[in-house]
Parts: structure tokens; sequence; C-alpha cells
């Protein structure tokens, strides 16, 4: 079982539960086209960033396969909210997670992802026991690799036109890190 002691305090963030109070701001950057760009689905309305916010407010806890741990992110100077990470329980045999993010890119290239991400893996691997955690983003989405890359997950698969996202298909991009290179990192 993972219930995270929030709020968790890095150096400039705040990592905490989403609230209901937090729809303004996370449709701030959900309704973005640059941000859904690369995501499974289009910029939202208010109404769609409500329901999805729904399901995180009700996700700050891991406790069986197929959970999702939903982790708001906010600026600790400013209590703005920034981003939005995620957690995956995928399997509990071979013990192993998922991890995304997804960042207001008002705040991209700062090293907020970075920091937050860190956080994400830590709560995976030394809180929930994982083995493996992994990462996946559409192979057009440079960024996202190279976060994941800096995290010290290794690029495991170009998956080539696997899927069709939005009408066209794309590329996928499969990163992982075990639990003995997050304990050699750290």
């Amino acid at each position: 079982m993972l219930r995270p002691d929030f709020p968790i305090i890095t150096q400039r963030l705040t990592l905490r539960a989403f609230t209901s109070a937090d729809l303004d701001e996370l449709n701030s950057f959900q309704s973005r086209a640059d941000v859904a760009r690369y995501l499974y689905w289009g910029p939202r309305s208010r109404a769609e960033s409500a329901a999805a916010l729904a399901k995180r407010v009700h996700s700050s806890s891991l406790s069986k396969e197929g959970q999702l741990l939903a982790v708001a992110v906010e600026l600790t100077e400013t209590g703005q909210l920034i981003g939005d990470l995620n957690l995956e329980y995928l399997s509990s045999e071979h013990r192993q997670g998922e991890i995304g993010f997804v960042f207001h890119p008002d705040h991209h290239g700062k090293g907020f992802a970075a920091e937050a991400a860190t956080e994400l893996l830590r709560l995976g691997f030394e809180d929930l026991g994982l083995h493996r955690i992994i990462g996946r983003c559409d192979g057009r989405n440079t960024a996202s690799a190279a976060l994941m890359e800096r995290l010290g997950m290794r690029k495991e698969a170009h998956l080539r036109e696997n899927e069709i996202v939005k009408g066209e298909w794309t590329d996928e991009l499969v990163f992982a890190m075990l639990e003995d290179e997050w304990k050699a990192k750290r």
C-alpha cells in the first residue's frame, strides 16, 4: 500500500493530492493544444477537465494493481499548480509501475518536471517497492524522451507506428529504470 505522506516538499516544489479547487489551474494547461499534442486526449473543455480532476481527487493512494496515484505539482513559492504526475501500479506480481507527467508550458525548461518526477520514482521504488518503472511517450515528443533520459531511465524500445492516435499512426518510445539502477543512482 502506498499512501504518500503529503505534502512532499522538494527544493522548489510541493507535491500533494489533487483537490476540487485545482480545476481552474488544471484546465489552464489541459485546455491547450500544445499540451495535448502528444497525448491521447485533445485540448479539454472546462467540463472535461472537471471530469478528469474528479478521478484524480480520488486517486491519492495505491493498494492494488490497476490503480493510479495522481500527484499535483505546485510552485512552493506561489502555490500555483504547474504540473500533473501519475504513478500507475501495473503489476503486483512483477512489481511494475509506470510514470507519467504533464506540465504547464510556461514552466518548461526550468527543471521542475525532473525535480517532481524524481520524487515519483522514489515513491515507486522506495515506498511501493517496485522492481521496474517504465515511462512511455509519443515518438515525436522529444522533450518527454529527454526528460526520461535525464531521470536515468534507459530507452528500451522504439515501436514504429504501433498506435493510431487522433487519426494518425504514431511511434511510441518506451523507457525504463530498475530498482537496482535507482539505488545505484542515489
